[in-house]
């Protein structure tokens, strides 16, 4: 079932009865004789065929009228993976929605980011969805502030501005509106929370990160917008850190061993620390640390202002590949010769990234060197050229000098945590890069790159076009089809794509006999079974 296709009653029925994992976070399950809508793994009796209804997404659901199930939690449901297959113009607003451009911008902002109408784009949700941009952006603020007031402990103002509401009598009349009760009341009938806890905090962190920082606009203007420092007449409270633990849900199987292992080793010294089982670094304002579960993702934050959280969790769910459907690429893949590889290692994902523009630096850095070298190099440029994680942490050493010689080993996961933040295109387009270990060529690359990132002739973000944005980077010199690939598989999130000319791709292919006619069968999934063939290496 892709976004394109037409919900079929009878199948959907039948996966609802039958409580088929396969199918959350697919579509959702409206009751018109209790007036709420439910995930396909609701473990409430099967409602009678005359009363249910199903719809694509949740916010269509709650535009007919529906409230979210209580004990199915339809906020914890995995994305649908359609949307990353098809990458078309409603999948990459819908990405951009998940990082908040609707909430700054409204819909003409989104409709400009994606160069388009507001009318066209407006035409596009409501005949795929059955909602519209803005109902869609509700539904996502509504659904995470309904997840940190049913898991945390923050307060109810803190919810409202961490899900993304402008103030918090905008949150309870909308909640209200929607659901038919208060925050409070959702709170009153939850159960044990995890207790947020902090320490003094430092200064506010340093605007223009384009991981928790609003978009260009479509002439490549950065969207700015003054900080609210005081919303509804009471002040944000931003002087004690939030720590917190969410759920992120994924469907099973999932190799968490093998994608923490891939980070693990090309964490980045200072930014990162990762082992086999748990992912840590620094994001503007705090720390975030992921860890394996079962069934699910723990993602524990430390932030001292909350309203980058919605950010955040799409950023992690994209780095961590928690929306695909393993049983889809799995099913395509077995009948290929890739079918030993599958078997093997069921659950194999695509290793994301939480910020695109360091990813695309990873590509270019990584030409023709070790993933050891390579790792060495961007550890230096993160010294040189990136900034202090903001407060930084007491047990953080001291960051190299211009001559990039220092913090290039990475620390323990247990010995402190990640006290840099990797630079923004802005930073490492005015960074002097010589002497750090990279050819002139290299260099030459990284602050083409830079610059037209910063000036936002290149998007490196989820609402990128994948087609749009490789031809783009293959004009800059330095930058081949290998590269491109790359970044489009990690960065851009495209299942299709395929690291061209990879050696240890061929290197793998070769000692299996598989030839470069192969390749093309196993479209849409390349960029899985590229990884399949890495992990026989």
């Amino acid at each position: 079932m892709t976004p394109h296709q037409t919900l079929d009653f009878d199948s959907c029925y039948r996966a609802v009865s039958a409580r088929d994992t396969r199918f959350d976070g697919r579509f959702y399950t409206a009751v018109t004789s209790t007036g709420i809508y439910c995930r396909p793994v609701c473990p409430a009796r099967t409602p009678a065929r005359q009363n249910v209804r199903f719809y694509r997404h949740a916010a269509s659901a709650e535009a007919a009228g529906f409230r979210p199930c209580r004990r199915c939690r339809p906020e914890l449901s995995p994305g649908d993976p359609g949307w990353d297959v098809a990458a078309d113009l409603v999948g990459r607003a819908l990405r951009l929605i998940d990082d908040g451009v609707a909430d700054e911008y409204g819909v003409a902002g989104l409709a400009g980011r994606l160069h388009v109408t507001e009318r066209h784009l407006l035409r596009l949700f409501t005949a795929r969805l059955g909602a519209g941009p803005l109902a869609v952006a509700r539904t996502r603020r509504l659904l995470l502030a309904k997840q940190l007031l049913t898991e945390t402990s923050l307060s109810i103002s803190d919810v409202a501005f961490a899900a993304g509401f402008g103030s918090v009598r905008q949150f309870n009349a909308t909640m209200k509106d929607a659901y038919g009760f208060a925050p409070s009341d959702l709170r009153k009938s939850s159960g044990p929370r995890t207790r947020p806890t902090g320490k003094p905090a430092g200064p506010p962190p340093p605007n223009g990160d384009p991981a928790l920082s609003p978009p260009a606009d479509p002439r490549g203007r950065p969207l700015t917008s003054a900080p609210r420092t005081r919303v509804d007449g009471r002040a944000l409270a931003q002087g004690t850190p939030a720590a917190l633990t969410l759920r992120l849900n994924h469907r099973k199987p999932y190799d968490a061993g093998n994608l923490l292992g891939f980070l693990a080793a090309r964490a980045i010294p200072g930014v990162e620390q990762a082992t086999s089982t748990v992912y840590r670094r620094a994001v503007p304002g705090g720390v975030i640390t992921l860890t394996p579960a079962d069934g699910h993702i723990d993602l524990s934050v430390t932030l001292d202002d909350t309203r980058h959280l919605a950010r955040i969790v799409s950023r992690c769910r994209r780095l961590l590949d928690l929306d695909a459907d393993p049983d889809a690429i799995a099913d395509a893949l077995r009948t290929t010769m890739l079918r030993p590889l599958v078997e093997a290692r069921p659950g194999l994902r695509v290793p994301g990234a939480f910020d695109g523009f360091e990813l695309a630096v990873r590509a270019v850095v990584g030409q023709q060197v070790s993933v050891a070298g390579a790792r060495t190099l961007l550890g230096r440029i993160a010294s040189r050229a990136g900034a202090p994680a903001e407060p930084a942490p007491p047990d953080a050493p001291v960051p190299a000098g211009r001559d990039g010689r220092g913090a290039t080993g990475a620390p323990e996961v247990d010995g402190g945590r990640p006290y840099l933040l990797f630079p923004t295109a802005g930073q490492l387009a005015g960074a002097d890069l010589t002497g750090l270990g990279m050819t002139g060529r290299r260099v030459e690359t990284l602050k083409i790159l830079a610059e037209r990132t910063a000036k936002g002739e290149i998007h490196l973000d989820g609402g990128a076009d994948p087609a749009e944005t490789a031809a783009r980077l293959m004009e800059i010199p330095g930058i081949g089809p290998w590269t491109t690939g790359y970044i489009v598989m990690r960065a851009l999130r495209d299942p299709d794509a395929w690291p061209s000319g990879d050696l240890a791709l061929r290197k793998a292919m070769k000692a299996l006999d598989i030839t470069e006619h192969d390749v093309e069968r196993w479209r849409p999934w390349r960029a899985y079974a590229a990884l399949y063939l890495w992990s026989t290496l």
